[in-house]
């Protein structure tokens, strides 16, 4: 579950809450949902120290698997693509904004896999348009490990590149 709330003087704050999985033991999923908590926080860290744009952390408590991060002003990708590349279409493939962006796309990517993080789960719904600079957001890290293997990395890209193709038919065009 993820909500917005405040934290200290920050008036916009995300919590990230990893809720019980019933269906496990409750000992073993503890101890998964306890990990998986440090994992994603800590490959956020990685992931903003390697200069990627991603949500900064502001207090980790995997006792109760909480994570309090950086609301970001934006959209997310879904929801832009979605938007100016059916208007690109109608304008005749005129995208150089949506090229821009995808390139970005590509150099933070880049980044994060130089990094030896893996996203895990790299959809559009899992990447922001920042407001204030239109800089990409990697957010989610939910599903991120650390691996220096390119086979891992492989499947990030292949995961986007699938998402793009089912839910973007028209992402053709930035190409």
């Amino acid at each position: 579950r993820v909500f917005k709330t405040s934290f200290g003087l920050r008036e916009n704050c995300i919590v990230k809450e990893r809720f019980k999985k019933t269906y496990r033991h409750p000992v073993l999923d503890e101890k998964l949902s306890k990990r998986r908590t440090i994992l994603e926080a800590r490959c956020l860290l990685k992931a903003r120290k390697s200069g990627i744009d991603s949500p900064a952390v502001y207090m980790v408590d995997p006792a109760k698997s909480l994570i309090y991060m950086e609301f970001i002003e934006g959209e997310t990708m879904k929801a832009f693509f979605n938007r100016e590349l059916n208007d690109a279409a109608r304008r005749l493939g005129n995208c150089e904004r949506e090229k821009k962006i995808s390139t970005k796309i590509g150099a933070s990517l880049a980044r994060l896999h130089n990094a030896e993080v893996v996203h895990g789960d790299l959809t559009t719904s899992n990447m922001m348009l920042r407001t204030s600079s239109d800089s990409v957001v990697f957010i989610d890290f939910g599903l991120s490990f650390v691996s220096n293997l390119s086979e891992d990395k492989a499947v990030d890209l292949y995961v986007l590149e699938r998402a793009l193709a089912s839910t973007h038919p028209q992402s053709h065009i930035l190409v």
